[in-house]
């Protein structure tokens, strides 16, 4: 079956997809919290005559299609519903009506461009035309590390899945443009908080006591610096602070200061010795200055590892679709997404859509005024349900 019929199978939906998502984008819901976002979805996949299922807490799972035998794979759309605590500064019609919550990051056009897809393949399913089964995931707090993803895998809804793919809105790249890269392209992500301890005193006489807010600057300066010579530097570590909180006045050295930030990586064999190496490194730096070091690690997200096979299906489901042009390598993200955690159970891909309005302002995500070309919605509906689609014609690749 060629892959072009997705555009033709998604014309009449173009307006209401459209729509759903300026809904979900004027009513948000943090991470967990997306009761409304998993009822919307719920409700349009069941007047579609699919069966959905609720997640515990929030989340949906909706299978499309059936078993094709003889080998044949199950595929999963994976798409992330909540939103993050932010202001809305939009400026659209359809502004989030949600005080301090906005969909800064996408995730609306992602939750839609999934269900357009899912609408999409059950109309080639009732006609016959498509080849298996695909899972539809909508998963919760993707941005409360260490990520909705877990509660996915623990409640079995990638059992049986053989491929998965998700995609993430890209603003560095023009609507109807799809970029992907095999390998990681996406980095691990923890959060680092030290915090200080000492007997606080006066400014004049720094010898008497332990100068804490020096001590604290050496941590800011030398910890990240001594990481890159005592780990790999082909693993992309990057220590980053920010936030520092330190004293109340001039002329007084206080008894208590910390800083926050994240630690991120490419490599996952790095990673999974980082955390340690950055709690010993704070307490061999601090050493002289004879103040307490408290050092948490909040272990995040793995990096996303795209598998190379489902890259290439990717890249040939989106040429087919919408033509020579429109597919581009992605740049190496020090970004942090919890569908590693699924690519870490089956094999699959993320790939990066294109939401800037060609010619038009290149925004950045976690932006408060971030806006995203709407064409990209059906565009996203299409790219991945001619993924699923072509990765459904893959005999034996689980």
């Amino acid at each position: 079956m060629s892959t072009q019929t997705l555009a033709t199978v998604l014309a009449p939906y173009a307006d209401e997809l459209v729509a759903f998502r300026r809904d979900l984008h004027a009513h948000p819901e943090l991470g967990r919290y997306e009761f409304r976002t998993t009822q919307r979805v719920a409700e349009r996949l069941q007047r579609a005559g699919l069966q959905p299922e609720l997640l515990p807490g929030t989340g949906v799972v909706c299978d499309v299609g059936r078993d094709a035998g003889l080998g044949r794979p199950v595929v999963a759309l994976r798409a992330d519903l909540d939103a993050l605590p932010l202001p809305d500064e939009c400026g659209r019609d359809w502004c989030s009506t949600v005080d301090g919550v906005s969909h800064a990051c996408g995730h609306d056009v992602h939750t839609t461009a999934v269900l357009g897809a899912g609408l999409a393949l059950a109309d080639l399913d009732a006609l016959g035309r498509l080849p298996g089964r695909v899972r539809l995931v909508f998963q919760p707090a993707e941005e409360v590390h260490p990520g909705g993803a877990l509660d996915v895998l623990a409640a079995g809804a990638l059992d049986g899945v053989d491929r998965a793919f998700a995609l993430h809105c890209d603003p560095g790249n023009d609507v109807g443009t799809v970029a992907t890269r095999p390998g990681p392209i996406t980095s691990a992500s923890d959060a680092v908080h030290v915090r200080l301890h000492g007997t606080g005193g006066h400014t004049s006489r720094p010898h008497l006591t332990e100068d804490l807010v020096f001590a604290l600057a050496q941590v800011v300066t030398q910890v990240p610096a001594i990481l890159t010579r005592r780990l790999d530097p082909r693993a992309g570590v990057a220590m980053v602070w920010g936030r520092i909180v330190a004293g109340g006045a001039s002329n007084v050295i206080p008894r208590v200061g910390e800083v926050q930030g994240t630690l991120r990586c490419l490599d996952s064999t790095v990673w999974a010795q980082a955390g340690a190496l950055v709690t010993e490194v704070v307490h061999e730096v601090v050493r002289p200055y004879g103040v307490r070091a408290d050092v948490t690690v909040v272990r995040g997200v793995p990096p996303t590892v795209n598998d190379p096979e489902a890259v290439l299906v990717v890249e040939e489901a989106v040429l087919a679709e919408l033509g020579p042009g429109t597919v581009t390598l992605a740049e190496q993200s020090l970004g942090g997404e919890d569908f590693a955690w699924m690519l870490e159970k089956v094999r699959g891909a993320m790939l990066r859509l294109g939401t800037r309005t060609p010619g038009g302002r290149t925004y950045d995500l976690h932006q408060s005024d971030f806006d995203a070309d709407e064409r990209a919605v059906l565009v996203g509906a299409r790219v991945l349900g001619a993924a699923a689609v072509r990765a459904l014609g893959e005999p034996g690749v689980g």
